[in-house]
């Protein structure tokens, strides 16, 4: 792969840029006979709680006009199967993908208690820490809209493991740069931006939800100008710490705009699941992209954006 592309961030070595976000690759296994994982550079896995998951009532995904609207519910076969079974199978079969693991949990001793079990197993290189999640034991506040509850996580998850923690943020954040301080503050990384948008789609002929659910989070293409907003608010913010940024990535203009907005790393999420071929091929298009501006290296654009304009 072209020197161009690589990215060094948070002392992970990625070969390019391009991830799959969390829930569109499974556990790396699930793609495999799909696509080389190792052509792109890395993803994060599916969702990890301490405890199986089994999900929410079918259906969990439906494909609108304007995207995708999902509600799988954090599905997962719990800590004790990806140790035992899921990440060694990523050590043996994943050579240069770089691997994140996504945390989920119920309250904000669970974060700590998936990230001490895991820490010392093979096969990923970070954490990426889902607080977009409902904590139950404040009567389901998100964890990042609570900045108590997101500062003690992030600091839980902190003292167990010297890797490097993502905290992936909500979209619905009143305050997303204040919200991203406070994660750094407390320990984290770098930070993913952003998860899914909550949102409803109606069958008119039967008058109910289309998913089982009920509301679920919206995906797609609309998604990208919120991603990039956010991006460019917290890099300009935060300057230094690096964001996975993730929205209706599905192109690799689209990707540019993100890594132009100031994203070290950009991740496909709804792309991926349509076509599991969309990541390399972005990294193919950054790689020509680079050629032709005569850019010897991509990071060095990394934020470049001229706003406001002159």
């Amino acid at each position: 792969m072209t020197a161009a592309l690589r990215t060094s961030v948070a002392g992970i070595e990625f070969a390019n840029p391009v991830l799959l976000a969390s829930g569109t690759a499974g556990y790396g296994r699930e793609l495999a006979g799909v696509i080389d994982l190792d052509r792109i550079g890395g993803f994060v896995t599916k969702a990890v709680s301490p405890e199986p998951r089994h999900g929410n009532d079918a259906p969990r995904v439906w494909d609108f006009d304007g995207g995708m609207i999902n509600a799988v519910g954090l599905a997962n076969p719990g800590l004790e199967s990806v140790r035992s079974e899921a990440l060694p199978w990523i050590a043996q079969h994943v050579r240069s993908a770089r691997v994140l693991v996504n945390v989920v949990g119920r309250s904000v001793e669970d974060f700590a208690e998936v990230v001490a079990g895991l820490d010392a197993s093979p096969g990923f290189q970070g954490f990426e820490l889902n607080v977009s999640c409902p904590n139950t034991s404040k009567g389901g506040l998100e964890f990042g809209a609570d900045p108590e509850a997101l500062r003690a996580l992030v600091a839980g998850a902190r003292l167990v493991t010297a890797k490097p923690i993502f905290v992936k943020l909500s979209p619905m954040l009143a305050d997303v740069v204040g919200t991203a301080r406070a994660a750094v503050e407390s320990g984290a990384d770098g930070l993913t931006l952003f998860n899914t948008m909550p949102g409803l789609v109606v069958d008119t002929g039967v008058r109910r939800p289309v998913l089982g659910f009920g509301s679920g989070g919206v995906s797609g293409p609309a998604l990208l100008p919120v991603a990039a907003l956010a991006t460019w608010r917290v890099t300009q913010a935060l300057p230094g710490v690096p964001v996975i940024g993730t929205g209706g990535v599905s192109t690799t203009d689209h990707a540019l705009q993100l890594i132009l907005a100031g994203a070290s790393l950009v991740a496909l999420g709804t792309a991926s699941l349509a076509d599991p071929h969309a990541a390399a091929r972005i990294v193919r298009g950054l790689a020509r992209w680079c050629e032709e501006q005569g850019v010897a290296h991509l990071a060095d654009v990394r934020g470049t954006l001229q706003w406001p304009v002159q």
